[in-house]
């Protein structure tokens, strides 16, 4: 019978490829949108496998609790605003409408109230460069700017964790162990370098794919590898 096609073994929902729910403390996002301007206190700083920035758990003064990205500088004990009448002070928690351009951001909402999307990462931030219409934009950690609402949600600051990619790695088995939180399979052979039964790819004395890497849509899973639907492939002509 031989196996599955290691396409067809990914979507099954096996221990080898699903996602370990139950190391993570939590999602990492911002309290229900209010009116009004809380403070908070930083009670634990708590690190998240397959997460390199560490997490900040906060305490409103209402009693409500949240996990939001660290900044740097935080510090067990620390007293932050969360509101749109906060301090654009490291750390607090506002509105894009109310931090002056120039200013260093991270954690932001693309709509009000979904909790943070952009530059979430350690040591990732976006740069606020100008306003009009009832929106800001930002430099992104990219170099792309984007427009988003001045109602959307911010943190002060630059996530804490930067400087992690500069370490080496040393040896395979920590990038096994890197990949392993982060319910990714590694290594991970190419398909070119695979016999014809295991990878659409595989197969012949050459390592080549012989026929178009774009699939459709309604490809069936053992076909569908490469591009999936795509609009475009290759260089983008200037």
């Amino acid at each position: 019978m031989g196996k599955r096609l290691r396409q067809q073994r990914a979507g099954r929902g096996t221990p080898t490829y699903r996602n370990k729910k139950h190391i993570h403390p939590g999602p990492a996002k911002y309290p229900p949108l209010t009116s009004e301007t809380l403070r908070g206190r930083v009670v634990e700083l708590v690190h998240d496998p397959g997460r390199y920035v560490p997490l900040a758990r906060v305490v409103l003064e209402n009693g409500k609790e949240f996990l939001t990205p660290a900044p740097e500088g935080v510090y067990v004990g620390q007293i932050i605003q969360v509101g749109p009448e906060a301090e654009a002070a490291p750390g607090n928690i506002l509105p894009i409408g109310k931090v002056p351009e120039g200013t260093m951001v991270f954690n932001i909402e693309l709509r009000p109230g979904d909790g943070g999307k952009i530059a979430r990462q350690a040591g990732s931030y976006a740069l606020i460069v100008g306003r009009g219409a009832g929106r800001t934009r930002v430099r992104l950690p990219s170099g792309k700017e984007k427009d988003v609402p001045n109602d959307a949600r911010v943190t002060i600051g630059i996530p804490a964790g930067a400087g992690r990619t500069e370490k080496p790695l040393m040896k395979a088995g920590f990038a096994y162990y890197k990949w392993k939180v982060k319910a990714r399979k590694w290594p991970r052979v190419r398909g070119v370098a695979m016999n014809a039964i295991n990878h659409p790819f595989g197969g012949g004395s050459h390592q080549r794919r012989s026929h178009p890497s774009t699939v459709a849509r309604e490809t069936p899973p053992g076909r569908k590898v490469g591009h999936i639907a795509a609009r475009r492939t290759g260089r983008r002509k200037r």
